[in-house]
Order: C-alpha cells, then sequence, then structure tokens
C-alpha cells in the first residue's frame, strides 16, 4: 500500500464508522456512556465489514 491508499482506506473506514454510528445515535433511546462505547465499537466493525465487502465486489 502506499501512503496515498492508506489515506483513502483511512477515510473510507471513517466515512463508514461517522454513517453508522449517527444510525445507532439516532435508534437508541437514552444516550449514555455505555451506549455511546457500544455504538462506536460495533460502528467500527460495521465500517470494516463494509469496506471489506466493497473490496470483494470490486474485486470481481
Amino acid at each position: 500500500m502506499t501512503g496515498r491508499t492508506t489515506l483513502l482506506a483511512a477515510a473510507e473506514l471513517l466515512a463508514w464508522w461517522a454513517a453508522l454510528a449517527a444510525l445507532w445515535l439516532v435508534l437508541i433511546s437514552t444516550v449514555d456512556t455505555l451506549e455511546l462505547t457500544v455504538g462506536a465499537a460495533v460502528a467500527a466493525l460495521g465500517a470494516l465489514a463494509a469496506r471489506a465487502a466493497r473490496r470483494a465486489v470490486s474485486a470481481w
């Protein structure tokens, strides 16, 4: 990976994470520390899965 592709990958992960974390915040009823922590972790896993899925589809 070059510096440019690393930066693009990080930007993609950050964009997915932000979108998924925002969706989590919209869908929960109460916002407390535990919910924010779980939401951030789940959004990170979802961002990794979304990037992996996009790369798998584009490899075809």
